[in-house]
């Protein structure tokens, strides 16, 4: 089959399409026929060696697609069943963008029945960080929530989740996405290198802005970001704590139903074949894209 891997750190046209045996799915897993697999920033990270590592690196960690093989002892799970899942971490022999890949049985979740695949594979990395942080903060229904990058991929389902549950969201972007975010939910705009009027009960920092986020929180309020070892110090009582995403089919199927009520709005920027994933890598170092890059599988 074909699969995208990094026989070698550097640019764009280090994302080669090699041919690999098909793996088969041990006890415990399913093996995913790939339709559509999202190109995240991360996999562009890790095309240039940001994690270091040992090459030949598989790329990939969103994937839609059909259940193709069951393993032994899998339940609930059958051939055919169209599906969701994260392949959790940059370290792996084979990614999701593949024509198959095998995933634990628990990673896998329902895909929307509402949207196609491509739009279904940009939900389960960005999705999955941005409730997690949301379910990190702790915050309850009424409570203020301020959301950098609001209109990337992470902040934008944070500020859709959020408002979602009842939260006021205040959405930090550029002057350019202010009409985006409040389409999303935000009740409060505040362009990029300004502060809102009052201090928040939450940040969740998807940007990664640090210090200048956390001191829009207000005293003893809350702080998560998204990049593990680069949160800022907590002052003034507030709690600071950082977000790791980690594979949970129970909560993408949540994430999942969502979409199908409204809730959450997938956005795709572009869409290239699995074998011009060089193209796809140089369309994700273009600025200002607003939703993912996938990859499609005939």
């Amino acid at each position: 089959m074909d699969a995208v891997v990094v026989e070698a750190f550097g640019g764009p046209e280090q994302a080669s399409v090699v041919q690999v045996p098909v793996p088969r799915p041990a006890a415990g897993q399913v093996r995913i026929r790939v339709r559509a697999a999202g190109l995240n920033p991360v996999d562009g990270a890790v095309r240039a060696g940001v994690f270091g590592g040992s090459a030949p690196l598989g790329l990939g960690w969103d994937v839609a697609g059909e259940i193709d093989e069951v393993g032994e002892g899998v339940t609930g799970w059958t051939a055919g069943a169209r599906v969701v899942a994260l392949h959790y971490g940059p370290f792996k022999e084979l990614g999701t963008h593949a024509e198959y890949v095998v995933l634990d049985a628990d990673a896998v979740a329902p895909a929307p029945e509402s949207v196609t695949a491509v739009e279904a594979a940009a939900l389960p990395l960005s999705g999955l960080t941005a409730a997690r942080a949301l379910d990190q903060l702790g915050l309850v229904a009424g409570q203020s929530v301020l959301v950098t990058g609001a209109a990337g991929m992470v902040g934008g389902f944070a500020v859709q989740l959020a408002a979602a549950a009842g939260l006021v969201v205040t959405a930090v972007a550029g002057p350019q996405d202010e009409e985006l975010v409040r389409g999303l939910g935000a009740a409060e705009f505040v362009a990029r290198g300004s502060a809102p009027a009052e201090p928040v009960d939450g940040v969740l920092d998807a940007a990664v802005v640090g210090e200048e986020a956390l001191a829009f929180a207000r005293d003893g309020g809350a702080y998560v970001g998204l990049h593990p070892g680069s949160a800022p110090a907590s002052v003034r009582g507030v709690r600071v704590s950082e977000q790791e995403v980690a594979a949970d089919g129970t909560l993408l199927s949540r994430l999942s139903a969502l979409v199908d009520q409204g809730a959450l709005t997938l956005r795709v920027a572009a869409t290239y074949p699995l074998a011009d994933s060089s193209s796809a890598h140089l369309h994700l170092t273009k600025p200002g894209t607003r939703g993912r890059v996938v990859l499609t599988v005939a």
